[in-house]
């Protein structure tokens, strides 16, 4: 063999050797925490999950580097069993020791209980939920969201009630302030525990739309008010801004909502979207074909979306909108009342 072909062999074993130092330090490296710090984070599993799917929540929620190199080190210690539950994990730990805890069901945190609730969820549906997830009482819960004296020490905690929500005629004061999100809850927290996570998350995502409520010419309650009825309305973004800007156009002319949501809240209870419809003569204060400007008061818990709509709403000439309930449920939007009547006859059919 001659000195050349040696010397290209040795160099191309040297090229291996440094190519397999090199990724084994990038595998090494993409194991490592995400953080230098003990930070504490709750991760759930649920039925359907695999190594792949956990895997990739893990890197997308930021606990760990790598999803590729994790599904690497899974492989080769054998994490491919993981049990269903909720699991509170450190972002101080590697990822082989993460997946190494969650493969143990004794590692659960069965003391605490996950519940999503949903944009536009009403707040005796959220007790239910809480009753039905928790085993409270759903109407101790409803009383306390009406107590006035609770509510008043909660107003020296959160900048955003204010005594608007002191209406007698509301069906629940809180209702529109309740923050529809995923929460994990102590299954031995108190009502009010549960009640100050709701009002947390909304202080949360006040503080980022603070300025625009202060640069509106409505209170926040208003804002809260009508960004309830865009959420019920409308279901994208951007018919949540049209929906929004129709309704600024008919209070800037002093033209009544007229919003069939604001009859289902009035109704409170309905067999159909169809009662909503047609039973628009029902005696409410939240009945906005009854009453000139907004609503008394919410008629749900809207999300972020909604309450973003409503600060910016879309500048158009729009005054009346339908949406095809009955096909795709695209929003058409019309001009004059004529032309919203022909949008009726064609997309509707009640």
């Amino acid at each position: 063999m001659s000195k050349k072909v040696k010397l290209i062999i040795v160099s191309v074993v040297a090229v291996i050797i440094v190519c397999c130092i090199a990724t084994f330090a990038m595998y090494k490296i993409n194991l490592e925490p995400v953080s230098s710090k003990s930070e504490e984070v709750r991760f759930q599993i649920v039925d359907g999950d695999n190594q792949s799917s956990i895997i990739d929540r893990l890197a997308n929620d930021g606990i760990i580097k790598n999803e590729s190199f994790a599904k690497i080190s899974a492989r080769l210690n054998g994490y491919d069993s993981f049990a269903v539950g909720l699991y509170v994990i450190d972002k101080s730990w590697s990822t082989p020791k993460i997946l190494d805890y969650l493969t143990k069901s004794e590692n659960i945190k069965n003391d605490e209980v996950l519940i999503t609730f949903r944009e536009g969820i009403w707040a005796k549906d959220i007790a239910a939920e809480l009753e039905k997830k928790l085993g409270i009482n759903a109407e101790d819960l409803l009383a306390l969201w009406n107590n006035d004296e609770f509510l008043k020490e909660a107003m020296k905690h959160y900048e955003f009630l204010t005594d608007d929500i002191f209406n007698e005629s509301y069906r629940v004061k809180l209702e529109g302030y309740l923050f529809p999100e995923t929460y994990y809850f102590n299954k031995e927290a108190s009502l009010e525990d549960i009640t100050y996570t709701f009002l947390n998350q909304f202080d949360v995502e006040y503080q980022k739309i603070k300025a625009d409520v202060e640069a509106s010419d409505l209170s926040i309650h208003e804002i809260v008010t009508l960004a309830s009825v865009v959420q019920f309305e409308s279901s994208t973004k951007e018919d949540m801004e049209n929906v929004a800007g129709v309704f600024y156009n008919r209070l800037n002319i002093g033209q009544k909502l007229e919003s069939s949501v604001t009859v289902c809240y009035s109704l409170y209870e309905f067999d159909s979207w169809l009662d909503c419809e047609k039973q628009y003569t029902v005696e409410s204060p939240y009945n906005t074909y009854l009453y000139e400007g907004l609503p008394i008061g919410p008629i749900l818990n809207p999300g972020k979306e909604a309450l973003e709509a409503t600060l910016h709403p879309a500048s158009h000439e729009y005054y009346y909108f339908i949406a095809d309930v009955q096909g795709d449920g695209k929003v058409y939007y019309a001009k004059t009342y004529e032309e919203h009547l022909a949008n009726v006859e064609k997309y509707l059919d009640y």
